[in-house]
C-alpha cells in the first residue's frame, strides 16, 4: 500500500514511521530507515550488544535515551553473570547509558513504568520489546547488534510492513483478562507465516483497556511472527503518564478516519472466553472449559506478560483467605520493585503469602527456565508468553499458558479450573491507582563524563566473533536436518546455558543441545574435512526470541546457510547480520531431496544474488538440483558480501 501515492488518512504506526522515516518510502516490502529514539537491552543479549558496540569505535550513545536492564541472569550461580553485570554497569557509564540494577524488575515493565513514550521509537534486544506498543510506541525487537549499531546511529533498517487493523469492541466479562485477549487472537492467526506485519488496534472496546492490559496484548503479539503491535495513545495512556509523574512525556495519537489497512478484523470483547495455550506452542490455544479437571503440580504467575501491579492484586483477592492445593507449589514473581512495594502496601503480598505463595525476585527467572523447574512429567500453570518443550527447565513436564485469573483459580483448586466457576467469590473490580510508587533509586542515570569510566571485564567475556567475506562458491556438507517451528531455544538452549552468552567459544559447544547433541563436534569434523556447514529446516525456522546467539554460534562453528521452508523476521535478520545466508525452497517439496551428511555445492552465490536471481543448489550425493530464494535488499545483500553487519559498518567507515 503506497500512502504516498494515495490521499488517504493515516493510521497510528504510518504516523509514527513517517515522522521518523530517514530513507525508504511507505510501500509494503520496500527497505526503509527509521529514526530511532530510545534503545533497551538486557544482561542475556545485552553483554554482546555492548561488546559490539565498543567494536563500532564510536564514543558514546547516539539514541534520545538506552537503558540497560539486568533481569534475566540473576541468581549468579558462579562468577560468570555477576562479572556480566559489573561490565554492563561500567558500559552503561562510560557510554551513556541508564542503567536498571538487577532486583530493579523486568526490562519491559520497567520501562512501562518509567521510559516508554508515546510517538517514539524503541529498538530492544528482546523479542518482547513491543509490550511497549501498548504505550503507543513503535517497538521493536531486533538481534543485539542491531540494537548496538542503532545506538550508534539513530538507525534501524526493515522492510516496511504490512499494516493489520484489528477492532475491539464492547467490553470484557468478568473473570476475562488481556491475556485471553492474545490468546484468542494467537488461535486466529498462530505462530508462523506472519512476518512483515504490524498489528495496530482500535475500536471503542479499547476505552475499558488500561495501558497494562494493552501491554499484555502487545508484549505476547511477539508470539505471532509479527514485527509489533500499537495501541493508540488517548486519555487511558495520560492516566497512567500521570500516575507515574510523568504527565509532561503525554501525546494523543489516533489513526485517522479514512485510513486504510491490509486487513481489518472485528473482535468483540464480551465474547472472549478464559483461554490456555497448550504444549508446547503459544499458538496451540484451547478453551479452558476443554480441559477442566487436569492435574496441575506447578502454577506460576509473573514474567513481563502478566506481572503488573493489577495483576498481581487480582490474584492476591482470588487466593485471600483460602489455601492452595496441597499438591501445587505456587511461586509469584513481581514484574518490578514499584510492583512489589504496592503489592506490599496495600495488603495483597500478605494474602498470597498466608495462601501459600512462594514469592520470587523481581525478574525473569522461570520464564527463561533458569529457576522454579517443574518436577518429571508435571502439569505448569504460567502466566508467561512461551511454553516450547524444555524451555520452563523439564524436558518432559507439559506448561500451559494462561491469565493471572485462571492460575489463580488451579492454584486453589489442584487441577485447570475456569475462574468463571469461582461462585464464592466476587469478582475482583480495578481501577488503576491515580499514583503509583515511584522510586528510581535502583536505577543509575548516565554520568557526565563517562571517558574516565574504567571498562570491568571478567575473564568468561570474550570478543565478538569475527567472520570472512562471502565466498562465490560453497562446497559444504549438510550437518544436520531440521523440522518444522524450530526455536532459538532450540538453537540455543538458555537456562543454565545462559551463563556463557558472552563466551561464544564456550556457548557454541551447546548449539542444538537439546535435538543433537553432535553437532558441534559435527560441524567441526566437516570443516577438518574441507566442508562448510549447512542447516536445513522446514516451517518458521528461528521462531521465539531475539537471541542473535543462534547465528552467532552456528556461524562461529562455520555454518554458511540456513535452507529452510520459511524463516522468521529477527532470526532471518540475524543471519544476515553474521554472514549467513538465509535461503528459501521454492519449492517446499523439495526439503525431501536434502539429509544430513549429504554434500552440497552453491555456485557464483555473489553474482546471482545481485542479479536477483535464483540461486541453484547442487545435492552433489543424490544428484539432484533445487532452486533457492533469497529475496535481499540491496543493503542486505552489501552486508553478506562484507561477511555480516560489524564487517559491513567498518567498511563503509573506510
Amino acid at each position: 500500500m503506497n500512502k504516498e501515492d494515495i490521499k488517504v488518512g493515516l493510521g497510528v504506526v504510518e504516523k509514527i514511521i513517517k515522522a521518523h522515516l530517514v530513507k525508504g518510502k511507505m510501500v509494503t516490502g520496500d527497505e526503509t530507515i527509521t529514526r530511532i529514539d530510545q534503545t533497551l537491552t538486557q544482561d542475556a543479549t545485552g553483554t554482546m550488544a555492548y561488546l559490539q558496540f565498543e567494536a563500532l569505535g564510536i564514543p558514546k550513545i547516539k539514541t534520545e535515551l538506552a537503558v540497560s536492564y539486568v533481569d534475566h541472569n540473576t541468581i549468579q550461580v558462579g562468577f560468570e553473570n555477576a562479572d556480566d553485570h559489573r561490565y554492563l554497569q561500567t558500559a552503561a557509564s562510560k557510554y551513556g547509558a541508564y542503567f536498571s540494577r538487577a532486583g530493579n524488575g523486568i526490562c519491559h515493565q520497567v520501562h512501562l513504568e518509567r521510559f516508554a513514550e508515546p510517538g517514539k521509537t524503541l529498538l530492544g534486544s528482546d523479542s518482547h520489546t513491543p509490550t511497549a506498543g501498548g504505550m503507543g510506541m513503535l517497538a521493536i525487537g531486533a538481534g543485539g547488534l542491531d540494537v548496538a549499531v542503532a545506538m550508534g546511529t539513530c538507525e534501524y533498517t526493515m522492510r516496511y510492513p504490512k499494516i493489520i487493523r484489528i477492532n475491539l469492541k464492547g467490553k470484557l466479562n468478568p473473570w476475562i483478562n488481556a491475556k485471553d485477549i492474545i490468546l484468542t487472537i494467537l488461535k486466529m492467526f498462530g505462530t508462523k507465516e506472519n512476518v512483515g506485519t504490524i498489528i495496530e488496534y482500535g475500536g471503542a472496546g479499547l476505552e475499558s483497556l488500561d495501558v497494562p492490559e494493552r501491554a499484555t496484548i502487545t508484549n505476547m503479539g511477539a508470539e505471532l511472527g509479527i514485527t509489533t503491535s500499537v495501541f493508540p495513545s488517548d486519555k487511558l495512556t495520560k492516566r497512567f503518564l500521570l500516575s507515574q509523574n510523568r504527565g509532561d512525556q503525554w501525546k494523543g495519537l489516533k489513526a485517522d478516519s479514512d485510513a486504510k489497512y491490509e486487513k481489518v478484523i472485528n473482535i468483540n470483547l464480551a465474547e472472549i472466553e478464559p483461554m490456555l495455550a497448550c504444549p508446547h506452542s503459544p499458538g496451540n490455544v484451547a478453551p479452558v472449559r476443554e480441559l477442566i479437571g487436569k492435574r496441575v503440580d506447578q502454577v506460576i504467575i509473573g514474567s513481563c506478560t502478566n506481572s503488573s501491579y493489577r495483576d498481581l492484586k487480582t490474584a492476591a483477592h482470588i487466593v485471600k483467605g483460602h489455601k492452595i492445593s496441597e499438591n501445587v507449589s505456587f511461586v509469584v514473581a513481581p514484574g518490578s520493585r514499584q510492583v512489589l512495594k504496592m503489592i506490599t502496601d496495600d495488603g495483597s503480598l500478605s494474602a498470597l503469602i498466608d495462601a501459600g505463595a512462594r514469592i520470587a525476585e523481581c525478574v525473569c527467572g522461570f520464564c527463561i527456565g533458569n529457576s522454579h523447574a517443574p518436577a518429571t512429567e508435571a502439569v505448569s500453570i504460567r502466566t508467561n508468553n512461551r511454553n516450547f518443550k524444555g524451555r520452563c527447565g523439564t524436558q518432559s513436564a507439559s506448561v500451559f499458558l494462561s491469565s493471572p485469573e485462571t492460575a489463580a483459580a488451579c492454584a486453589l483448586s489442584g487441577v485447570i479450573y475456569d475462574p468463571r466457576d469461582l461462585k464464592e467469590l466476587v469478582f475482583p473490580s480495578f481501577d488503576l491507582p491515580k499514583k503509583f510508587h515511584v522510586d528510581d533509586t535502583m536505577i543509575i542515570p548516565p554520568v557526565s563524563d563517562g571517558k574516565k569510566t574504567k571498562i570491568c571485564k571478567g575473564s568468561n567475556i570474550g570478543e565478538p566473533p569475527k567472520n570472512e567475506p562471502l565466498s562465490e562458491n560453497i562446497n559444504g556438507k549438510i550437518a544436520i536436518k531440521v523440522g518444522d517451528e524450530i526455536t532459538t531455544d532450540h538453537i540455543m538452549p538458555a537456562g543454565s546455558k545462559l551463563k556463557y552468552r558472552s563466551n561464544i567459544k564456550k556457548y557454541s559447544q551447546f548449539v542444538f543441545e537439546g535435538i543433537e547433541t553432535s553437532f558441534p563436534k559435527q560441524c567441526k569434523d566437516n570443516r577438518l574435512d574441507g566442508y562448510s556447514n549447512i542447516i536445513v529446516a522446514g516451517l518458521s525456522y528461528g521462531q521465539g526470541s531475539s537471541r542473535e546467539h543462534a547465528a552467532i554460534c552456528p556461524m562461529y562453528l562455520g555454518v554458511k546457510a540456513v535452507i529452510a521452508k520459511s524463516i522468521e523476521r529477527i532470526h532471518r535478520t540475524n543471519l544476515i547480520n553474521f554472514g549467513i545466508l538465509p535461503l528459501i525452497f521454492i519449492k517446499p517439496d523439495d526439503y525431501q531431496h536434502l539429509n544430513a551428511g549429504d554434500i552440497i555445492e552453491i555456485l557464483d552465490i555473489g553474482k546471482t544474488i545481485t542479479k536477483n536471481a535464483n540461486l541453484v543448489l547442487k545435492n552433489k550425493t543424490r544428484n539432484v538440483d533445487i532452486e533457492l530464494k533469497h529475496d535481499f535488499t540491496e543493503k542486505e545483500k552489501q552486508i553478506i558480501a562484507a561477511g555480516g553487519l560489524l564487517n559491513y559498518i567498518k567498511r563503509k567507515g573506510k
